[in-house]
């Protein structure tokens, strides 16, 4: 089974893609996708991502797509609607590539890897160096967090809570939507 991480930014976004075998989390490949200049039109920029996710999810074909949940400081309202604009271009191509998106927040993320839902950025790229036994950390820091959130993806679907309930909690529809 394959798995593609994904932690979402306008600017930098995150990708890591792990091979699951028997029970055996490897990396496929890391890195990043640029969108080019914050001076270049938003429509440019999301483009860009756009044709870079629809890259990844062609060569590598993952089962699912694991995406970091949209989490913004209330004082600076705007990164949040960024955010969701990537969120959604990087929906859109999986949907587009017919890959299911499972969402995580950022603490479940940290606290499924680390133990730590606070854990800093040098945590967590420790923890993914220790957890797929590589020589170096993964940089930048949001290869880190894409990597875990494809690994806190496997570990979720497959604890035995998860396979009794038969999904995700994320994958849920809300109450009165059939689907």
């Amino acid at each position: 089974m394959k798995i593609l991480g994904i932690d979402p930014g306008l600017n930098t976004t995150g990708y890591g893609v792990i091979q699951v075998s028997n029970r055996d989390v490897s990396l496929c490949e890391g890195g990043v996708v640029r969108t080019g200049s914050t001076s270049d039109p938003l429509e440019t920029r999301l483009s860009r991502l756009y044709d870079g996710i629809m890259d990844i999810l062609e060569e590598f074909n993952p089962e699912a797509l694991a995406l970091e949940e949209l989490y913004s400081h209330y004082q600076h309202p705007s990164t949040a609607i960024l955010m969701g604009h990537a969120r959604g271009v990087i929906c859109l191509a999986a949907s587009k590539n017919e890959t299911p998106v499972c969402s995580y927040a950022a603490t479940k993320v940290k606290s499924c890897l680390t133990g730590n839902g606070r854990a800093s950025k040098e945590q967590m790229q420790r923890a993914m160096q220790a957890r797929l036994k590589l020589k170096e950390i993964p940089t930048p820091h949001d290869v880190a967090d894409a990597l875990a959130v494809a690994i806190c993806h496997y570990w979720t679907v497959t604890s035995p809570v998860m396979v009794a309930v038969g999904e995700p909690p994320t994958q849920r529809s809300p109450k009165g939507v059939s689907g």
